[in-house]
């Protein structure tokens, strides 16, 4: 499937945590309606995942993706996507409020 960088960013924090994302555009099909492919994390100095979004597609339930957060104490659970950007804010605002509850 041909994707095209549309978004990267990664930043160590003042306690050695940090995040990565990245987001490709993809072509719009029924696994990527939206047109969207994306991962970002959040993870301890040691790499241990704090928090993840992502919207990959499970091979074992075909269909279309479904966007995913990943949290340390709360688990996998489902959640709405109301474009890029909005997406991008949301994840960097959780990672703020997980990153002041650490440290």
């Amino acid at each position: 499937m041909p994707r095209t960088p549309r978004f990267q960013d990664d930043t160590e924090l003042s306690d050695g945590s940090r995040y990565e994302m990245v987001a490709w555009e993809v072509p719009t099909n029924t696994e990527y309606p939206e047109g969207i492919k994306y991962g970002f994390q959040y993870m301890t100095a040691d790499g241990t995942t704090l928090l993840r979004y992502d919207n990959y597609t499970e091979a074992e339930t075909p269909g279309p993706s479904r966007h995913h957060r990943h949290h340390y104490r709360e688990g996998v659970q489902d959640i709405g996507f109301a474009g890029l950007r909005n997406h991008i804010r949301r994840f960097k605002d959780e990672v703020d409020q997980i990153h002041d509850e650490r440290t």
